[in-house]
């Protein structure tokens, strides 16, 4: 019984600094969105889609959940922010808060988890399975640049957007296609970028609710959101989310009518993710939040959408 009982806060503990939905919403819808035309129009084996599909997974919620999580939660605790933050979706996993997991256990996973995955991608290299270790260490980067000095693009404003969480989502996108056929199709190149910038507008949705306990952080914590807010007001916090729904939006005449059903689910579910933003009263943390929820959705929709219509 008690080593039940430790064992049982370890699950409760690495599960809440998951963040279950965001991954899913995010780099599960990614990786579907990739490998659906391969398990649909392909002459591939079901059973190596299927095991493509499962590395991918772990990668994505070994990076992507567990790495980029603890070191996010680590800092954002250390600096303040989610402290003050109203801590409905947003406001980190609340590990530390709840008392799951210690502040120096938190930062022991995620410095020996990103060391192991350098050491792993070395490795790769050394037998020649560059793309693997290319695509590991840039989910690497993308976890420790977001979040951990010198750097802690997060901090600045479209930095952390372009710098970190672009090209770790962008390269998942195009991560089973380039393993399996050993290039890049136009369509999935098309995918990986409009579910990109899905995931984005989303992301600055989540920072709405955070802005003014963003601002308290120590150093600030200078999201692309507070930045919009300090210098335009605080109506336009809602800007950075629209204006990558709008590149997503752009991305529809690069589908055209060569790939019309994805391209009319792109346009709907855009245009209803737009009148979301537009409408969201900025101070409601609570509206906020559901139409995150909403946003996730669709952005979910949208990537099985495109993965079934190439």
């Amino acid at each position: 019984m008690l080593l039940v009982l430790p064992f049982r806060s370890i699950i409760r503990g690495g599960w809440a600094l998951l963040r279950s939905v965001a991954v899913i919403s995010s780099s599960v819808a990614t990786i579907v969105s990739s490998m659906l035309p391969f398990y649909l129009y392909s002459s591939f084996s079901t059973e190596y889609v299927l095991m493509m599909f499962i590395v991918l997974l772990v990668a994505a919620f070994t990076i992507h959940g567990v790495l980029t999580h603890a070191f996010n939660d680590y800092m954002d605790y250390r600096s303040g922010t989610d402290e003050h933050s109203p801590a409905i979706l947003s406001g980190g996993s609340r590990v530390i808060q709840k008392g799951m997991i210690t502040l120096p256990v938190l930062w022991f996973i995620g410095k020996w988890l990103a060391i192991v995955l350098l050491i792993i991608a070395c490795l790769l290299a050394l037998l020649s399975y560059y793309t693997l270790g290319f695509l590991l260490v840039v989910g690497v980067w993308a976890a420790a640049s977001y979040s951990l000095p010198p750097l802690r693009l997060s901090y600045r404003p479209f930095l952390g957007e372009w710098c970190s969480l672009f090209p770790s989502i962008l390269f998942l996108g195009v991560a089973g296609p380039w393993l399996i056929l050993g290039e890049i199709p136009l369509w999935a190149a098309q995918n990986a970028v409009i579910n990109t910038f899905f995931c984005l507008a989303w992301v600055m949705v989540h920072h709405v609710p955070d802005l003014e306990a963003d601002k308290q952080a120590v150093p600030t914590k200078r999201t692309s959101v507070v930045w919009f807010a300090d210098t335009f007001g605080l109506f336009y916090a809602r800007l950075p989310a629209l204006l990558y729904l709008a590149a997503g939006g752009i991305c529809i005449f690069w589908l055209g009518f060569d790939r019309f059903w994805a391209t009319v689910t792109l346009t709907l579910t855009i245009s209803i993710a737009l009148l979301l933003v537009m409408k969201m009263n900025i101070e409601d943390h609570q509206q906020v939040s559901s139409y995150e929820k909403i946003m996730l959705l669709l952005a979910m929709i949208t990537a099985v959408a495109l993965g079934v219509f190439i």
